[in-house]
Formats: C-alpha cells, sequence, structure tokens
C-alpha cells in the first residue's frame, strides 16, 4: 500500500485532455496483435500516472494496464 499528497479522498491529480481518447495497444513491441483501448487517466501532475482501459474480449471485468506496462498509440 502507499499513499501519495496529491491523491486523497477529495483531491485527484488534475488529468489531461486525453481522457476518453481510444488508443491501440500493444504488449512486448508486438504489432502483430492489438488491442483497442480508452484513456481513463491520464495525470499532469504527481503522480504521473496513465492507465488505459482496455476493450473487452468477451466476458468478465475489465482490464486495465498503466502506460509503464504497453506501448499505445492513437
Amino acid at each position: 500500500m502507499g499513499n501519495h499528497p496529491n491523491i486523497t479522498h477529495d483531491k485527484f491529480p488534475k488529468q489531461s485532455g486525453l481522457i476518453g481518447k481510444e488508443v491501440e495497444v500493444i504488449f512486448h513491441y508486438d504489432a502483430d496483435h492489438r488491442t483497442k483501448g480508452k484513456i481513463v487517466r491520464d495525470d499532469r501532475e504527481a503522480p504521473f500516472e496513465m492507465i488505459i482501459q482496455l476493450a473487452s474480449e468477451g466476458e468478465g471485468p475489465p482490464r486495465f494496464v498503466r502506460s509503464s506496462e504497453c506501448q499505445y498509440s492513437g
């Protein structure tokens, strides 16, 4: 667990204008296996996280990745 001064019960980092933007996501530079996604978080101040929700593939819970765990374009 952790904590960050910019994240509290009523405070969240400022977000960029990319929220909701659709992107293509690949893993391990494998461009033959692309997945669609949507940016759901893009911090413009610390802790500078970006989170992408991957397009659903059938049933099951939604999947999310941090931008540091993949490559994306869009």
